[in-house]
């Protein structure tokens, strides 16, 4: 028999009202520290169990993996340490640059070789060569330390044929995250700007600059640094001034 329409439950239209007052039965409420799509259940009080549906867990598992997982290790733009350019500005070796080298005498040897995604080179006798952060200058003076095993006082000239485009990764909460061209002095206000502006959804709080950078031949380290969005359109400070570089992926939680 249908409850009186006075004893309805207030909220929800339609629904009889429940006779007494049943334990451990399961109630959801909003998760205020998460996302609102995940909802969290109420110890039950009594034997029985609450009934969990398997698209409420669903649900809760993929909000909990993407919102509510933490976020990893960081370090604040104002505490990255700044990179010094290279001496007299100098250009700096990059992964799939084109590189003419030539060995004076050797024709066997010289050619040009492109620069590898580890960022070594492989040429003759000297078979692997780290490549990317270098000058050419300072390339050449290893190859020719190299060689003096097999060739007596090798002469070595090393230039740049192709430069690799520049690109950056702008990623996340952004209108039309992809890959863009980078140009000398972009920074990361520039970068998002690309990529359509900010969403909705965005933490302005949360934009981070993924570095990676060469500790030593073969060993590679990637820096995590934070961004807040007042302190990137202030025009001001290491956030404002900040320089991206190739490789970097800027992301928008």
């Amino acid at each position: 028999m249908m409850a009186h329409p006075s004893r309805r439950r207030a909220g929800a239209p339609g629904l009889p009202a429940r006779r007494g007052r049943t334990k451990g039965a399961g109630l959801f409420r909003w998760q205020e520290s998460c996302s609102p799509l995940v909802e969290r259940q109420q110890a039950p009080t009594g034997d029985r169990l609450p009934k969990t549906t398997p698209l409420y867990l669903a649900v809760a598992t993929l909000a909990l993996m993407a919102g509510c997982s933490p976020g990893g290790r960081y370090v604040q733009v104002d505490a990255f340490p700044n990179e010094a350019p290279a001496a007299g500005g100098a250009y700096l070796i990059a992964e799939g640059d084109l590189l003419g080298i030539r060995v004076y005498g050797q024709e066997g040897l010289s050619g040009t070789f492109r620069v590898r995604t580890d960022g070594k080179i492989s040429l003759p006798f000297v078979k692997e060569q780290q490549a990317a952060n270098l000058t050419t200058t300072a390339l050449a003076a290893l190859l020719q330390a190299s060689l003096k095993t097999f060739l007596v006082n090798p002469v070595v000239v090393v230039s740049l044929e192709e430069r690799h485009p520049a690109q950056v990764s702008v990623v996340g909460s952004v209108v039309l995250p992809g890959l863009y061209p980078l140009r000398p002095g972009t920074g990361v206000l520039q970068a998002v700007a690309l990529a359509g502006g900010l969403t909705r959804f965005a933490d302005r709080d949360a934009i981070f600059v993924l570095r990676s950078s060469l500790d030593r031949p073969g060993s590679r380290t990637t820096a995590r640094i934070r961004f807040g969005w007042k302190a990137l359109v202030s025009g001001r400070g290491p956030a404002a001034t900040f320089t991206l570089r190739e490789g970097d992926v800027v992301v928008v939680e």
